[in-house]
């Protein structure tokens, strides 16, 4: 089984993702580790700031992982804002049954009312070198963006309204 988390930033992808790893013994694949490998190898002139690019530059290799993933009938979870929204057109419905997809997207109240909560639990499996630019004004726009794409593209996705609790029966 191959699980695809994805959502804007802050939103919990790590975190659920190493909560399923706790509870199914998963492993889970950082699409953010991914990225910093190829930038501070040398192997693309993109920056960790070139988000539309890197959906470009990075699916393709993540979507062949995940291929090779279900062909060898492994388990994996992958975790990261550069899953792009019309994923499924890139996998045969051999490869499509064996995939669950969740987009995590927190509501204007939620973001409102625990911004500071946001901030705070920023760092909780990873260190963020640099969170200044991560403001309650950016995370709304960021927060409607992906539930707009959301439903335009009618995939699965968990709004976070009232408290952040996500659990994931697999």
């Amino acid at each position: 089984m191959i699980i695809l988390i994805t959502g804007a930033s802050h939103t919990g992808k790590t975190v659920l993702a190493q909560k399923l790893l706790e509870k199914y013994k998963y492993p889970y694949l950082s699409i953010d580790h991914l990225k910093m490998g190829l930038i501070r190898s040398g192997n693309t002139d993109l920056t960790p700031m070139d988000d539309t690019e890197l959906v470009g530059y990075l699916w393709p290799i993540v979507r062949e992982m995940i291929k090779t993933a279900i062909e060898n009938t492994q388990n994996l979870i992958v975790e990261g804002c550069y899953i792009p929204f019309d994923w499924q057109k890139d996998f045969a419905p051999e490869y499509l049954e064996n995939i669950k997809y969740y987009c995590l997207v927190m509501s204007e109240e939620y973001i409102r009312n625990h911004f500071a909560d946001i901030k705070k639990y920023a760092n909780v499996i990873e260190n963020r070198l640099d969170d200044e630019w991560c403001t309650m004004e950016s995370a709304l726009a960021d927060n409607a963006e992906m539930l707009s794409l959301a439903q335009k593209h009618n995939v699965n996705y968990i709004r976070i309204e009232d408290k952040y609790e996500i659990n994931i029966d697999l």
